[in-house]
């Protein structure tokens, strides 16, 4: 519930460089995040990839579980590969400046001209710099820090709602990435905001989530959602959870992930990749890449709307603005800003 007289982050959080540099470091290593679909990393695969600027090594060892590491080798720090969009077959990893050579779970195998090395020399002295890596639904979930909340902690409103939807063979099959210039905080606390989705999006989201009578909010320790009946039957789901992630469910199975990462004080990164369950290519593969432009065409949709607010409201906090009071529909933003403040060093005074 609401509590009495609550407000909101005051404007200077979404504005000041150090500000920025706390949430690209400390509050970005307190979470897991999603940094690729299982399915675009098959066995004896790699991918590299960048996450708030540190470059990212992903690997799926044979038969076994993925991995992540820093793209960086132990010798002088250059990459291993650069990035690409899906997993490239590899079998071992060889650095492209002096060719110190890795397997798939980070072990070195050889050093060129080992015998000229400081001796004695220990290959497992060497390994990469390993991050924690799970897999949980259609993602592989990345953190940055050993000092990570538990994943389920994390998830935990997802498993609540959508356990079956969530461990379905969901496939990636649309991602997209847009520049906004504003704060990545404006973009996440607007997508939490069921006061103005009847009002700013009436012939796009607005006819998706239904009725605003209709609306249900649920909450956990770190994530929250609304739940209203779609016209097509079932339910719709749309979970905020931390850092500055929001799921999307559609009762057929679909699912969309958005993340807006930040990208300076006052520009971030939208992200949206879409999920469906995977079907035989024979079977009406037209109809379903039409069935899925549609898809994304109508997200587009509501997401450019958003950001003409966003980057209007950027500029209004920029201007010294003190936030109006909260509304009884602004109360997931409300939440998730609980555990932003819960989070940042008691210094700023917020």
């Amino acid at each position: 519930m609401m509590q009495a007289l609550e407000s909101f982050l005051p404007a200077w959080l979404y504005t000041e460089p150090d500000v920025h540099r706390w949430d690209c470091s400390a509050y970005a290593e307190t979470f897991w995040h999603p940094v690729a679909a299982t399915s675009q990393i098959a066995p004896d695969q790699s991918q590299a990839i960048n996450l708030l600027g540190r470059p990212l090594l992903l690997t799926r060892p044979g038969a076994g579980k993925p991995r992540a590491f820093l793209n960086r080798c132990p010798h002088r720090g250059v990459a291993f590969q650069k990035e690409s969009a899906t997993g490239l077959s590899c079998r071992r990893l060889i650095c492209p400046y002096h060719g110190w050579t890795y397997n798939l779970e980070g072990e070195l195998l050889a050093a060129v001209r080992e015998q000229d090395l400081p001796q004695p020399f220990q290959r497992k002295d060497w390994p990469l710099t390993a991050l924690p890596c799970l897999v949980d639904g259609p993602l592989i979930w990345v953190a940055l820090s050993e000092d990570v909340r538990p994943l389920a902690l994390q998830l935990e409103q997802v498993h609540q709602d959508v356990m079956d939807l969530w461990r379905s063979p969901l496939k990636l099959v649309r991602e997209i990435r847009r520049g906004l210039a504003c704060n990545w905080k404006v973009a996440h606390d607007n997508t939490l905001d069921d006061y103005h989705v009847a009002v700013a999006h009436p012939t796009t989201l607005h006819r998706e989530q239904g009725p605003v009578r209709d609306y249900v909010h649920r909450f956990t320790d770190l994530g929250n959602v609304l739940i209203t009946p779609h016209a097509a039957g079932g339910h719709f789901h749309t979970f905020g959870l931390p850092p500055w992630t929001h799921l999307i469910t559609w009762p057929d199975g679909r699912l969309a992930l958005l993340e807006f990462l930040p990208s300076s004080p006052v520009t971030s990164t939208l992200q949206l990749r879409l999920f469906a369950v995977q079907q035989s290519q024979s079977n009406g593969a037209e109809q379903l890449e039409q069935e899925t432009d549609a898809w994304l065409n109508n997200l587009l949709g509501f997401l450019e709307e958003d950001q003409q607010l966003v980057e209007s409201a950027q500029l209004g906090y920029e201007s010294g603005l003190t936030p109006g009071p909260v509304h009884r529909l602004e109360e997931r933003i409300l939440h998730w800003q609980r555990i932003y403040r819960r989070h940042l060093p008691r210094s700023t005074g917020s």
